[in-house]
C-alpha cells in the first residue's frame, strides 16, 4: 500500500499478511474488473498495487494494446508482484512510488484511461491528495475508481462476545494516526473536491452465511485482521492482549454455529475528469 513519509500500513508486510491479501484478492476480484468493465486497449494506472494481483487482472483485461502501470511504496510487496507477474508481458508495468507523488513524467500525466485505488485511502493520512493526484495523472474525460471500506458496516450475528468491542479498538487505531476507517462512504465527496465529476456509487457486497464456500475464508480475513492489528492497537492503549485472545477465541467458536452470517460490503465511486 502506497503511503508517504512516516506514515505506516498497520498490519505490516510479513509473510502472514501477505497471504491473507493473496487471500482477499481471489474473494474480490472478478467483482472489481466487473464493476470497472474494462473494453480493451486502456492506459490504466493502478494506484496502491499491493501484490499487483488485481494490476495483473486490469493487465489481462486491457490485454497487449493497453499499458497498466502499477505503483506500490513497499519493496516487499512489490518485490512479490513482480515475480508473480514475470512473463506476463510487457504492458504490466510496476514501479515504486509514493501515491501522494507518483512515480510518472512528465509527458505521462494527463493520459490515463482509467487511474485506480482499492482499499488505500483508508490507510494515508491525506486521501484528498492522493485523490488529486489521480484525477492529475487522467486525460480529460478520464475515468478515476476508487474502491474502499467504511468498515462501520460490518456486521456479525449473532454477535459473537468481545469481537465488536475488539473491532472498534481497530477502528479508534485510523483515528489515533490521523486516518479515516470510513472512508467508504466519502468517496464521491473527495471525487468532486479533487476536480472530478462523480458519476457512479456501488455497493460490493463482502459478506457470507455458514454453509456458503467463501464463509471462512472471510472470517479468516476478520481474524487475520485484528491478529495483525494487535501490536498497533495495544501500544496506542486501546485495548490488551487478553481482550484481544479473548475477541479471537469467541470468533472462532461463533463460526462453528450453524445459523451465523458475516455482512460487509466494500464502497466503490467513480468520476470523470473534465
Amino acid at each position: 500500500m502506497a503511503r508517504r513519509g512516516d506514515e505506516h500500513y498497520v498490519h505490516g508486510t510479513e509473510p502472514a499478511e501477505q497471504q491473507r491479501l493473496s487471500l482477499l484478492n481471489r474473494l474480490v476480484n472478478d467483482e472489481s474488473l466487473r464493476a470497472i468493465g474494462l473494453a480493451g486497449g486502456e492506459r490504466i494506472l493502478d494506484v496502491g498495487c499491493g501484490l499487483g494481483q488485481f494490476s495483473r487482472g486490469l493487465a489481462e483485461a486491457a490485454g497487449p494494446a493497453g499499458k497498466v502501470i502499477a505503483i506500490d511504496r513497499s519493496p516487499e510487496q512489490l518485490a512479490e508482484a513482480r515475480r508473480a507477474a514475470a512473463g506476463g508481458g510487457p504492458w504490466l508495468e510496476f514501479r515504486r512510488g509514493d501515491a501522494l507523488e507518483l512515480p510518472l513524467a512528465a509527458g505521462e500525466w494527463g493520459t490515463f484511461d482509467l487511474a485506480h485505488a482499492r482499499f488505500l485511502l483508508e490507510h494515508v493520512t491525506d486521501a484528498a491528495g492522493v485523490v488529486r493526484s489521480m484525477v492529475r495523472a487522467v486525460r480529460p474525460g478520464g475515468r478515476i475508481v476508487l474502491e474502499d471500506d467504511d468498515h462501520d458496516l460490518l456486521r456479525l450475528d449473532p454477535e459473537p462476545p468481545e469481537v465488536a468491542a475488539a473491532w472498534r479498538a481497530y477502528l479508534l487505531s485510523y483515528e489515533r494516526r490521523g486516518k479515516d476507517p470510513f472512508v467508504g462512504r466519502r468517496l464521491p465527496g473527495l471525487l468532486h473536491r479533487a476536480g472530478a465529476r462523480p458519476r457512479a456509487i456501488r455497493s460490493l457486497p463482502f459478506g457470507a452465511c455458514v454453509g456458503q464456500p467463501e464463509f471462512d475464508a472471510l472470517v479468516d480475513n476478520l481474524a487475520a485482521i485484528l491478529q495483525g492489528a494487535r501490536a498497533e492497537v495495544v501500544s496506542l492503549g486501546l485495548s490488551d492482549d487478553a481482550a484481544l485472545d479473548r475477541a479471537l477465541d469467541s470468533l472462532r467458536a461463533w463460526r462453528s454455529r450453524p445459523d451465523v452470517a458475516l455482512w460487509y460490503s466494500r464502497c466503490w465511486a467513480e468520476g470523470t475528469r473534465p
